[in-house]
């Protein structure tokens, strides 16, 4: 992550919690207290004297005034943080509640909803010198809303810089192995190492996530090469298994044979009756076959058999 990018977006924020916190509610009595001194004003002029109807307009304005930075709402989720002349007072909120002007103020509130940070470590050496990206994101709480505000500066920055320290300090301690198949591993340090971190704050961390690891491209194509040579690898031992499989059954059904010649001399037959079903198929047997089986006569006989059947039966 950018570091101006952080820098400019942290000020924003300090920005936006140095800005008064004005309700709606505040805004709306304060303009019906105006429109109250006016109307009186307004009906008095002529009937009342002008110091009555000064005080009128005055009367109503002071009130108007202190409604206006008296009342504060905070949201179901928020709590605000009251100093009182620069010491801390009280946590105020969810809801309605008052202080007191000029002596109280509101600097810091505290959101205690469930809050996602994404953050990355860019360019990040690991314990093998493989330069890697990583993009996680963060979710975490607010506990503790007084450590929260009065232990750290800005605690979403905070949070923030704390988890891309801890992600940085995990990666150069594990091999580019160990981080590719080990995402479950690293969420748990992670958590573990950003929890510790936090807890002074008034923060705690639900759950860290690995979205994406990226490595360099020429890295990248070299292991897609080894995965490649590694399935052909065992492809082949496979094939190889195969092979001997099919031998040692062949062995174990030559065993069958081997004192057996007339049960040989069947399954040489079947085979060949097998292989001259196939119309146009040739066969090449062997003379000494032909010699063994009597395979001559047993042509001949069936070759004569052929020639006496009827026309219509050829």
């Amino acid at each position: 992550m950018d570091a101006k990018f952080i820098k400019s977006k942290t000020e924003k924020k300090k920005s936006q919690q140095a800005d008064p916190y004005i309700s709606a509610i505040a805004g709306a009595l304060f303009g019906l207290c105006l429109l109250i001194a006016t109307f009186g004003a307004i009906v008095g002029d002529g009937k009342i004297s002008d110091a009555i109807l000064g005080a009128w307009v005055f009367g109503w304005m002071l009130v108007g005034i202190y409604i206006l930075f008296a009342l504060k709402v905070a949201s179901q989720w928020e709590k605000a943080v009251v100093l009182r002349l620069g010491k801390f007072e009280k946590l105020a909120g969810p809801g309605a509640f008052w202080i007191v002007p000029v002596i109280d103020n509101t600097p810091t509130w505290i959101d205690h909803r469930v809050m996602v940070t994404p953050f990355a470590a860019q360019k990040t050496l690991t314990k093998d010198t493989v330069p890697v990206d990583v993009d996680a994101v963060l979710f975490w709480v607010v506990w503790d809303a007084e450590k929260a505000a009065l232990e750290v500066e800005n605690y979403r920055a905070a949070v923030d810089w704390a988890a891309q320290t801890a992600l940085r300090d995990i990666i150069g301690r594990m091999e580019l192995a160990n981080i590719l198949i080990g995402r479950s591993i690293i969420d748990k340090e992670l958590q573990q190492v950003i929890d510790e971190r936090t807890t002074p704050w008034g923060v705690t961390v639900q759950s860290v996530e690995i979205r994406d690891i990226v490595i360099p491209q020429d890295l990248e194509d070299a292991m897609s090469r080894q995965a490649q040579a590694e399935r052909e690898r065992q492809a082949r031992v496979i094939l190889g298994e195969s092979e001997k499989q099919i031998a040692d059954s062949f062995a174990e059904a030559s065993k069958a044979y081997q004192n057996n010649p007339t049960a040989l001399h069947l399954r040489a037959m079947n085979m060949l009756f097998e292989g001259l079903k196939e119309k146009g198929a040739l066969v090449i047997v062997p003379s000494s076959a032909v010699d063994t089986m009597n395979l001559g006569g047993l042509s001949g006989i069936v070759s004569m058999a052929q020639n006496n059947l009827p026309e219509k039966d050829r």
